[in-house]
């Protein structure tokens, strides 16, 4: 259930942050409360993860996959573009992620 509540805050973050753009500094009612609504719920999820995870790796976790999917997000909906530098950095940090869940001693299977 805990590997629910961390995506549910990923998905939270991944809205939120994706709405950040379309509020245009805050001043457009809709994508505000949507960017309110998804980091309330991310970081409530997320605090029902760290029962399960240790702190460091459930932030290393989060974090990491956030921005490989924010940059996705904003590929779709904005149209932003990445040049190789910041693709190989982003597999690199997925990379991690990995080598995290696979192998760490830290996360509980």
């Amino acid at each position: 259930m805990h590997y629910l509540y961390l995506f549910g805050a990923i998905v939270g973050e991944v809205v939120g942050t994706s709405a950040l753009k379309a509020t245009e500094g805050f001043t457009r009612l809709g994508p505000s409360l949507i960017v309110v609504a998804g980091y309330g719920i991310a970081f409530f999820l997320l605090s029902l993860s760290v029962e399960r995870f240790p702190i460091g790796v459930l932030y290393a976790v989060w974090s990491g996959l956030g921005i490989v999917l924010i940059a996705v997000a904003g590929f779709v909906l904005y149209g932003d573009r990445l040049d190789l530098p910041a693709i190989l950095g982003m597999a690199m940090i997925l990379g991690g992620v990995v080598v995290i869940q696979l192998f760490s001693e830290t996360v509980r299977h």
